[in-house]
């Protein structure tokens, strides 16, 4: 691809398609890390009004990182790979205690910091800073491979190398925010997975997936591991008007968030109970689910048991006590969601 000609074509396309974006109207590298953190494996149209809480509830970087990790956790709620909830928080600090607080714009220092790869970093330092340096993200791997015929698998080292070699080729020095916006949202916009807008395509007399009719073949990716199903059993335990939740302390995805206790099998259970000792303790009432819930690496079955508890002498310390189901004081992941919406308390 020629330089001379890829650019203009794409700044045209740019300046006529681009969404109007509350992120593309600052400079500011805490603003921009926000949004960059919070959209990654996540729509716009999701992603934006957390975009926007977040800025309300912790409008300096200062803010957030004086905040808890729960209430951190309690206001990215829904938005899944809480991990990257627990980064923020920490990077936060991070940044307050080794920056002074001052946001850093230059991808050498971004890259130091947890949470933010490659991409993350060039994104934070072009679009802050005007850095000259290309990012490379789902959207450009698709529409550069398609572009340049390029077999290479993203998800394997060598892509990064290989496509960051192009790009470097390409970028606009004089302007490389715009670029990286423009590259970005084509493949979001017109370069789209599936049914791209090839016909009115500016790059179509040059694309080499259009040309050879393989748009479908690009990029092209190693098929990943077939997710590990597991099955889990959550119990609603009620004592009067106060039911029990638990704050899980284990690493995982949902560490340091709420749920029902559980017991895991390897199959669900219907309305059997998981030993004498519990059906001794509890009296169970109902039974929901199955509740489907997939997550990268997992697809996780579960049911809920919801049950009476006869005697408060085997109550666990680490239980929390609430009255009735006011979970707005506590962080819960999606499935516990799922699960709440299900009942009538």
């Amino acid at each position: 691809m020629i330089k001379e000609k890829f650019l203009p074509h794409l700044h045209f396309w740019y300046k006529e398609n681009k969404r109007d974006l509350p992120f593309r109207h600052t400079t500011d590298a805490y603003k921009i890390w926000l949004s960059e953190i919070i959209l990654q494996q996540t729509r716009v149209e999701q992603g934006l009004p957390y975009y926007i809480k977040f800025l309300e509830l912790f409008p300096e970087v200062e803010d957030l990182a004086k905040a808890s990790e729960e209430d951190v956790l309690k206001a990215w709620q829904g938005l899944g790979y809480y991990s990257r909830a627990r980064n923020l928080h920490f990077t936060a600090n991070m940044v307050v205690d080794e920056f002074g607080g001052v946001f850093p714009t230059q991808y050498e220092d971004l890259i130091k910091l947890k949470g933010i790869g490659d991409y993350t970093a060039s994104a934070i330092s072009s679009f802050s800073s005007k850095e000259v340096v290309p990012v490379l993200d789902g959207n450009v791997y698709r529409f550069m491979s398609r572009l340049i015929g390029i077999e290479t698998p993203i998800n394997t080292p060598k892509a990064i190398k290989e496509f960051k070699q192009v790009l470097v080729k390409l970028i606009d020095e004089k302007k490389p925010d715009t670029f990286n916006q423009a590259i970005i949202e084509f493949g979001a916009l017109h370069c789209t997975p599936t049914s791209p807008s090839c016909d009115s395509c500016p790059f179509s007399d040059s694309c080499f997936a259009f040309t050879e009719s393989r748009i479908k073949d690009f990029p092209v990716k190693l098929k990943k591991k077939k997710p590990v199903e597991r099955f889990l059993n959550f119990y609603l335990v009620k004592h009067e008007e106060s039911i029990f939740i638990t704050k899980r302390k284990e690493n995982s995805i949902w560490k340091n968030l709420y749920e029902f206790p559980f017991v895991e099998s390897k199959e669900v259970f219907m309305k059997e109970m998981v030993s004498d000792d519990l059906n001794e303790t509890l009296k169970l009432n109902t039974v929901s689910g199955p509740f489907k819930h997939l997550l990268s690496h997992q697809k996780i079955m579960a049911k809920l048991m919801v049950c009476e508890l006869n005697s408060t002498d085997l109550i666990p310390d680490d239980w929390i006590k609430i009255s009735k189901l006011k979970f707005d004081d506590y962080p819960i992941h999606r499935l516990m969601e799922k699960m709440v919406e299900s009942i009538d308390l």
